[in-house]
């Protein structure tokens, strides 16, 4: 049992990685989104439809890629991030998000800051 355990082991951190991926993309998405609602009057519109677009192809696309490989959602998440910095700067500098907005989540996520994140936390209801 337990060499079945190891054998198995490389597999199920290399899942655990996967989701921990993915878990980061969606969590920048909707971070940004979530700014966007709450802020998003500071920014004229094209760059308010701008990155909504861009966000809401960034679900689609992981609705369509449940199967995706960790490097593909690491590679998705700094393009958006790449896109979104721009107009999410404008965004803080016109004093619209707070200081722990979807900027700084992504850098957190660059710099290893956001290794410790477990995930959404499930509860059992009888």
């Amino acid at each position: 049992m337990l060499a079945e355990a190891e054998r198995y082991r490389a597999q199920d951190e290399e899942q655990r990685d996967k989701v921990a991926a993915r878990n980061q993309l969606e969590s920048y998405v909707f971070s940004v989104k979530q700014a966007l609602q709450e802020h998003g009057s500071k920014l004229d519109e094209a760059d308010r439809n701008q990155v909504t677009q861009m966000c809401d192809e960034t679900i689609k696309w992981l609705d369509n890629n449940t199967l995706a490989e960790k490097e593909e959602y690491k590679d998705k998440l700094d393009e958006l991030q790449k896109k979104c910095s721009a107009i999410m700067t404008k965004l803080h500098q016109n004093g619209g998000a707070s200081q722990s907005g979807p900027q700084d989540c992504g850098s957190q996520f660059r710099q290893g800051g956001g290794q410790n994140y477990s995930g959404p936390t499930v509860e059992e209801v009888d």
